[in-house]
């Protein structure tokens, strides 16, 4: 019997759409991260996009355990000398909800061209509506990571 390798025409995208009300952060993104590479799928190939569509809702709900939400620290710098910013896990929840679990996704992914074409699939919004009712009408919702 010889080794299954998809094709690029053999794959079919889903949109996967998640709450992350009330769930944990790493769960949460390890669960959109594993959709995303598509290893869900009995036709998962390493070298392949064979990923779906996911749709992360309610990111500023998100908790966290302990006491990461003062001392887990975002690190970005401007381009000027003596440009490095530094952000809690707090001030960025309350400025920019989405990116806490954007950036956590993404770290998850693989950090290469492959791993940026699957990061285009993730749609994270900080509330509970979004704006792909189209392509959501034969969606799987699945419950976030954590405790229902």
């Amino acid at each position: 019997m010889k080794t299954y390798s998809a094709k690029a025409k053999d794959i079919q995208r889903q949109w996967h759409v998640i709450d992350a009300s009330g769930k944990t952060l790493g769960k949460v993104a390890t669960q959109a991260a594993t959709l995303l590479i598509g290893k869900h799928k009995p036709m998962y190939t390493p070298h392949l996009d064979t990923g779906d569509y996911v749709i992360v809702l309610n990111a500023e709900k998100i908790k966290v355990t302990g006491k990461k939400l003062d001392d887990k620290k975002y690190h970005r710098y401007t381009g000027y000398p003596s440009g490095l910013r530094t952000e809690t896990l707090r001030e960025m929840l309350a400025k920019h909800p989405t990116r806490v679990l954007e950036h956590a996704v993404k770290g998850m992914l693989p950090h290469n061209s492959l791993g940026k074409a699957m990061y285009k699939k993730l749609k994270v919004y900080a509330g509970d509506s979004h704006p792909h009712q189209a392509q959501t009408a034969a969606t799987k919702t699945t419950k976030g990571g954590g405790e229902s």
